[in-house]
C-alpha cells in the first residue's frame, strides 16, 4: 500500500525561522490533514520516502521534524539519507557509536557541502536518540562512471565498486524514463544531434537507476535489520521500532517512481509512503 503526502510548502511558510507547517496535503484523499495527524500515520508504516527540494531552509526544518514527532510517539525509526555513500557506513557507523569524531568521519564520507545546516540536524538527532543512520546511495565516482559510458560501465566495475552497487539492476524505459527525458531537455548540451540528446539521455539515465537501486537495496535490508539498534534489541528498549524514513531528492520518489518503485518491488506488501 502506498500513501502519499506532500507538504503544502508554498501556502505555510512563515517568516520565523523555527517554521513548521501545520498542515500537509494528503494527495490521495485530495484533502489537508494535521501535521500531527500525518507523523502518527507515518510512525505505523514501513518505509517513508522524504522528497526534498535541496537547499531549502524551510524543507531541512520540516525533515527534522518529522523525526520529533517519531520521537514524541515513542518509536525508533532508521535514517536513511541520499546524501551519504554507501562506502562511508563504517565511518558513520564509528561516529554513532561515539568511537570517531565528527571531524574524523566527515573527512572519510565525502558530506554534501550544505551538510552542517541541511543534515548535520539530521543525524546529530538520530545519534542523540541512538537510532541507526544508513548511507544509501552509490559513491558517486561509480555514478560518473556509468553516466560517461552508460549500462556498459556496469560490467567494468571492480570487485569492491560492485560490492556498494546493488546487485540487482533494473532499468526499463518507463514512464519514469520519460519524465527523466523531459527534465534533461530543459539543459541541452550545445550542437547535438537528437540521435546524441537520445544517447545522453539514456546513459544519464542509467546513472539515476544505479542510484535509485542501490538506494532501494539498502532500505529494505535496513528494513529486515531494524530489530536491532546498535546492539540493543528493541525488547530491551521503551520505543517501538518505527519505520525506515529516507531522505532523498523529491525526484528519486515523485509520483512512487524512482527508488519508492524500486523498494516496493523488493519489499512486495509492506507499506509505503511518499
Amino acid at each position: 500500500m502506498t500513501l502519499v503526502f506532500a507538504a503544502a510548502l508554498s501556502l505555510l511558510i512563515l517568516q520565523t525561522p523555527a517554521y513548521v507547517p501545520e498542515r500537509v496535503f494528503d494527495t490521495r484523499q485530495q484533502v489537508f490533514v494535521d501535521f500531527e495527524v500525518m507523523l502518527s500515520g507515518i510512525a505505523e508504516v514501513d518505509v517513508v520516502f522524504v522528497g526534498e527540494m535541496h537547499d531549502d531552509p524551510n524543507t531541512h526544518r520540516l525533515e527534522a521534524a518529522i523525526l520529533d514527532g517519531l520521537q514524541r510517539r515513542k518509536r525508533s525509526p532508521v535514517v536513511s539519507l541520499e546524501m551519504f555513500e554507501r562506502d562511508a557506513q563504517a565511518s558513520l557507523d564509528a561516529y554513532l557509536a561515539n568511537t570517531m569524531s565528527e571531524e574524523e568521519m566527515l573527512e572519510g564520507t565525502r558530506p554534501w557541502p550544505r551538510y552542517a545546516t541541511d543534515y548535520r540536524p539530521l543525524v546529530e538527532f538520530a545519534k542523540s536518540a541512538g537510532w541507526p543512520v544508513v548511507a544509501a546511495n552509490v559513491p558517486r565516482a561509480i555514478a560518473q562512471k556509468v553516466a560517461r559510458a552508460g549500462k556498459d560501465a556496469i560490467g567494468q566495475l571492480t570487485e569492491a565498486e560492485r560490492a556498494v552497487t546493488a546487485r540487482e539492476l533494473q532499468c526499463p524505459l518507463d514512464g519514469y524514463f520519460d519524465r527523466f527525458a523531459e527534465s534533461m531537455s530543459a539543459h541541452p548540451a550545445p550542437n547535438q544531434s537528437e540521435d546524441e540528446k537520445k544517447a545522453m539521455a539514456e546513459r544519464y539515465y542509467w546513472s539515476q537507476c544505479v542510484k535509485d537501486e542501490t538506494m532501494a537495496e539498502a532500505i529494505a535490508a535496513a528494513l529486515s535489520e531494524r530489530s536491532e539498534f546498535r546492539g540493543l534489541a528493541l525488547s530491551e528498549r521503551s520505543e517501538s521500532k518505527g519505520p525506515v524514513i529516507h531522505y532523498n531528492g523529491a525526484f528519486h520518489s515523485d509520483f512512487g517512481l524512482g527508488t519508492a518503485e524500486r523498494v516496493r518491488r523488493r519489499l512486495p506488501g509492506k507499506r509505503t509512503v511518499v
